[in-house]
């Protein structure tokens, strides 16, 4: 696949700009904050609840937003929120709201936030402030919750805006290539339900272990991180999802337990982490790898955003 159907050629960006990065620490339960170039680490969210996962910023509203997955079995998933520097924090999704809650989207433009709920096996979504939740996708098939079937967990997530589609990943067992990226429209077809919807489609299927996932709408390109084995796995992975190969191009590979991902598309860069600490940076193509951040803890989600100068 030719790098140059996927991705124009941009101006490289200056180390000074203003972008930030927000990533989540697993494991020290804390939100930190690092410039795309690895300078000024910051912590401004500790003590977070049961296993944070995923994170989106809202720059214009001043928000950030993160998924604590809780114990797995327990139903106490919930969602939060806190202004940009950590302060404000405040629960919007209560204990139990969802189960698993795995990687949030935020839909600037409708004021909706989505996400994937891994034991729950659902797709779910709700207004900014925590209400009118609604399950979109339910891949239970009449499992019992916390699902046991891995092949129907819901991790990943994003949404194309524009055509009005939804995109998740479902797993799998370990390492067995039985993940798959589905694709949906972010409403229920009319008459039908959540569990029953007609609109699904299978974008890619027989992927180790499929994981979080970002849209390029510019270029109109899917990236996805992927935890299985390599070759094919611990990997970050990229696909048109308008002419859609026979298989996707491997970008970047030696991810430890790859998870997180964020794009600067105007920048012509990408940030991943994995459950080993790190926080790395490529080009869109792959070029131009980076170690940003090394052993700061098990990382998972991440999020890109541009933050208003103080200076300006």
């Amino acid at each position: 696949m030719s790098s140059a159907i996927l991705s124009k050629a941009r101006p490289k960006v200056s180390a000074k700009t203003s972008g930030l990065l927000f990533v989540l620490d697993l494991s020290g339960g804390r939100i930190l904050t690092v410039n795309p170039d690895g300078s000024d680490r910051k912590v401004i969210v500790k003590d977070l609840a049961h296993l944070p996962d995923g994170i989106v910023v809202d720059d214009e509203r001043g928000h950030i937003f993160w998924t604590n997955m809780g114990i797995p079995n327990l139903n106490q998933g919930s969602i939060e929120r806190a202004d940009l520097d950590g302060k404000n924090r405040k629960t919007i999704v209560p204990e139990g709201g969802t189960f698993t809650p795995k990687q949030l989207h935020l839909d600037k433009e409708n004021g909706k936030l989505y996400w994937s709920d891994r034991e729950g096996m659902r797709v779910m979504r709700a207004n900014l402030d925590g209400s009118q939740i609604e399950t979109l996708v339910d891949t239970s098939r009449g499992d019992a919750r916390p699902g046991r079937d891995a092949r129907k967990w819901c991790v990943g997530i994003t949404i194309d805006p524009q055509r009005r589609q939804i995109y998740w990943t479902q797993k799998g067992p370990d390492n067995a290539g039985e993940g798959k990226i589905c694709s949906a429209g972010v409403e229920i077809p009319k008459g039908e339900t959540a569990a029953n919807r007609s609109d699904i489609e299978v974008f890619f299927d027989r992927l180790p272990e499929p994981i979080d996932l970002e849209l390029d709408l510019e270029n109109r390109v899917l990236y996805w991180t992927d935890r299985g084995d390599p070759p094919r796995g611990n990997t970050v992975n990229r696909a048109s999802v308008d002419a859609k190969p026979e298989e996707p191009e491997i970008v970047f590979d030696h991810l430890m337990e790859g998870i997180g991902i964020a794009l600067d598309v105007a920048g012509n860069r990408m940030f991943m982490t994995d459950l080993a600490g790190s926080v790395y940076s490529a080009s869109l193509d792959g070029s131009e790898k980076r170690n940003l951040l090394a052993v700061q803890g098990n990382l998972t989600g991440i999020a890109y955003a541009e933050i208003p100068s103080k200076e300006n």
